[in-house]
């Protein structure tokens, strides 16, 4: 199957998901993680109409988008991010999906370079291991509080992966409930970044406004040495 008719697929499947929860699709974002994959395959989903990659790591975010400044492309940084690298993952990235503490938010804030501002989204750990990224769901509000009076970021939302031991639906409607309480205090906060290929129909249903699909739309990752 050729990447065009794998994207499609992909968007006919979310599409049908957006209908059976009474949602339109027009409100739902698809990044496109190409994690791995060469700067060629970016520029052959912007050729296909896709206006929003994700990548995982940093280094891999920096090279693409340098190699691809002219492309009308939304960068979106949804891998865990280390503080000392905050500095390079602002200079490249248009979204952050992955702030989970307080001293990454700080560390973000001061990599700002003029009045530029960053959207930004609070992580949400899932699971009862401290290990995995994200913030507990009661420290959700705090963090939101803290990123909201950061003056270069703007929150938007909360981001989360869903446990591998949970039913997804039950995963995503603890999330819904964390987004929910945050958008309270902070209205423009209404991102919901949840839903992977295996996953997105729940996450949709659980009011994802954006999924990260990999795989399902670029083909199997190259092999690293």
């Amino acid at each position: 199957m050729t990447l065009a008719a794998r994207l499609s697929a992909i968007d006919e499947q979310i599409a049908d998901a957006a209908r059976l929860a009474g949602r339109d699709a027009a409100d739902i974002t698809r990044i496109v993680v190409t994690k791995f994959h060469p700067a060629s395959l970016v520029q052959e989903l912007s050729a296909l109409g896709v206006t929003d990659v994700g990548e995982n790591r940093q280094q891999e975010l920096t090279a693409k988008r340098a190699e691809l400044a002219d492309l009308p492309m939304r960068w979106h940084y949804i891998g865990q991010a280390q503080t000392n690298k905050a500095s390079a993952i602002r200079r490249s990235a248009d979204v952050v999906h992955s702030v989970d503490r307080d001293r990454l938010a700080d560390a973000l804030d001061r990599a700002a370079e003029g009045d530029d501002v960053l959207d930004v989204l609070v992580q949400i750990n899932l699971t009862e291991d401290p290990g995995r990224g994200g913030v507990q769901p009661d420290g959700a509000l705090a963090l939101a509080d803290r990123i909201a009076n950061l003056p270069s970021l703007r929150l938007r939302g909360v981001m989360a992966v869903a446990p591998l031991d949970e039913a997804p639906a039950s995963a995503f409607a603890r999330l819904r409930s964390v987004a929910d309480a945050v958008r309270a205090q902070h209205p423009d906060a209404s991102w919901i970044s949840a839903g992977m290929t295996a996953d997105f129909a729940e996450a949709i249903v659980a009011g994802a406004t954006h999924l990260r699909i990999g795989s399902a739309i670029t083909g199997p990752r190259p092999v690293r040495g």
